[in-house]
């Protein structure tokens, strides 16, 4: 059963890795803009004192360093057995974590009660709110403690690549919260 699941998954981000490499600047803006249009719809004194936990994009993923600009923000560092800390983003230098994606290398690891939302890429989701990601488990194994599921977690698409019918769900697969694209805030 696993092996069916799992060679599933591989056709499934096959599909969307080629359907993502069409997403147009105009789309991933519009991505941003809705992040944004989120955010400020927010009450902002629940947003005070607590960080934003976004990603490094990779190549095609939407980029949302931008709102540094505005808010405090947390990236994450991947770490051995499949772990994922958050490290606030200050002026510190930038290191490359066991898969080569830049991470502060700082000593401000920040705990659940420390992040307001958390921004996950997505390859897909469905409108289960299930997430096709790398196949890492990364931000299944971040969210598989409850504390850690209280944490608003957001998918960040565009449109094309929300999928028409439900992804494969493996049994350590936990929905997230949420997602916003170029047409939609679903949350």
């Amino acid at each position: 059963m696993i092996i069916k699941i799992l060679k599933s998954k591989k056709e499934e981000r096959r599909k969307f890795k080629e359907i993502r490499k069409k997403d147009s600047k105009y789309e991933k803006t519009k991505v941003r803009k809705n992040v944004e249009l989120y955010l400020s719809s927010l009450d902002q004194n629940k947003l005070k004192n607590k960080n934003l936990a976004i990603y490094w994009p990779l190549k095609y993923e939407i980029d949302l360093r931008g709102l540094k600009n505005k808010y405090s923000l947390a990236l994450p560092r991947c770490t051995t057995n499949h772990n994922l800390e958050f490290h606030l983003w200050n002026d510190s230098p930038l290191k490359n974590d066991i898969n080569g994606i830049p991470y502060p290398n700082n000593k401000n690891l920040l705990s659940y009660k420390q992040i307001s939302h958390i921004f996950v890429p997505c390859l897909s989701i469905d409108k289960n709110f299930n997430r096709l990601g790398y196949g890492g488990g990364y931000f299944d194994k971040l969210r598989s403690p409850e504390h850690w599921r209280l944490v608003p977690c957001i998918g960040i698409l565009t449109e094309r690549c929300v999928s028409k019918n439900s992804l494969t769900k493996a049994e350590w697969d936990i929905p997230l919260s949420g997602f916003i694209t170029d047409k939609d805030i679903f949350i």
